[in-house]
């Protein structure tokens, strides 16, 4: 399967890596045409070994260019400028899947005018982390993968493309439902905002060890229950892949299995310096993914204290108001909509 993988950053290498090891046909493009490996040292549980790509690209015409699919690991503030990147390239029966997306299949393809189906997903499909400028390591695969398409009625085309480079994707109803399963707007919040002190403190600190405490866990979980409730006020069906089993050895499986939060603490990977007004985890996750959580939650009248007061502490350390941000749904021009002109929009596009 031909496939491009945009994008310069951890998911991109572990894509195109792992990607190419599993039998497709990858062009690599990233902005820094400089960096681009055409081998890619690929380490896991299986030892580390040399994978060669099929191209690396200095021009995104050409790594797209008879693509079937064109795949998009970065964050999601890097999606307005692909985006105008992509719109003169794509061409119909091509699929756009974005990983994760934070509502980006809907901005993307809306700001593309394109005729291609576009995806997103809840989460990276690896926990990966570089080491050093050609190495991708990725510490777990996702096993399932909650991901919608827009418009919806495209789903079928989607997913046969989908489930030939990603077979642990699982279909949810639309991109809305995609977009309320991402994981990063819930999980990374509460862990760089209560952790700030440390972050700012210690050369290198790891939110996701020394910094997972219990009362951070707690109001992760309470976090995690305002996107349930959102996602069952809108009529999304179970399951909700509540964050909490990611935590859990037993029970019912995440995104990543079982113990996988073990193993990521294991890896030392995520022992990292985190510049909090600089990481995607406040750019992404804060800026973006919880400004359209509470934009959701408000349309809905769903209660979301806990994400108000984030998405407020998260202003305060940058120095705005992130509630008026881009990705909202007022941001997106979609906040005046009746419900049912939204699941017409979802279902059938513009």
């Amino acid at each position: 399967m031909r496939i491009a993988v945009l994008g310069g950053g951890n998911g991109a290498f572990a894509a195109a890596a792992d990607l190419t090891e599993k039998g497709h046909e990858v062009r690599h493009w990233r902005r820094d045409a400089a960096a681009l490996h055409a081998v890619i040292n690929l380490e896991d549980a299986a030892g580390i070994r040399p994978i060669r790509l099929a191209r690396v690209c200095a021009d995104v015409g050409e790594a797209v260019r008879d693509a079937e699919l064109v795949f998009l690991p970065d964050p999601a503030f890097t999606q307005p400028d692909n985006a105008r990147r992509l719109a003169s390239h794509l061409a119909d029966g091509q699929v756009v899947f974005l990983a994760p997306g934070t509502f980006g299949a809907y901005a993307m393809r809306e700001a593309m005018r394109t005729r291609c189906a576009v995806a997103e997903t809840g989460t990276l499909p690896w926990l990966t982390r570089k080491h050093g400028p050609g190495t991708a390591a990725i510490t777990a695969r996702a096993t399932r993968l909650p991901t919608g398409v827009y418009p919806a009625r495209m789903h079928d085309v989607a997913f046969a493309v989908l489930q030939r480079a990603f077979p642990a994707v699982e279909p949810v109803e639309d991109a809305l439902s995609a977009a309320l399963m991402n994981a990063g707007p819930v999980l990374h919040p509460p862990l760089i905002l209560m952790n700030a002190g440390p972050l700012e403190h210690f050369e290198r600190w790891d939110i996701h060890k020394e910094g997972t405490q219990p009362s951070i866990r707690r109001v992760t979980d309470a976090l995690d229950a305002e996107r349930i409730a959102a996602r069952e006020a809108l009529g999304y069906a179970p399951p909700h892949f509540p964050l909490a089993d990611h935590y859990r050895a037993d029970g019912d499986e995440w995104m990543y299995g079982r113990r996988v939060h073990q193993k990521l603490t294991e890896s030392g990977d995520w022992k990292e310096r985190i510049v909090l007004t600089e990481h995607r985890y406040m750019r992404e996750d804060v800026e973006m993914g919880l400004a359209f959580l509470v934009s959701v939650c408000e349309w809905t009248g769903v209660p979301c204290p806990v994400a108000r007061g984030l998405l407020a502490l998260g202003g305060a350390v940058l120095g705005r108001d992130l509630r008026k941000g881009a990705r909202t749904l007022e941001g997106l021009g979609l906040s005046q909509c009746s419900r049912e002109d939204l699941r017409r929009l979802l279902r059938e596009g513009r």
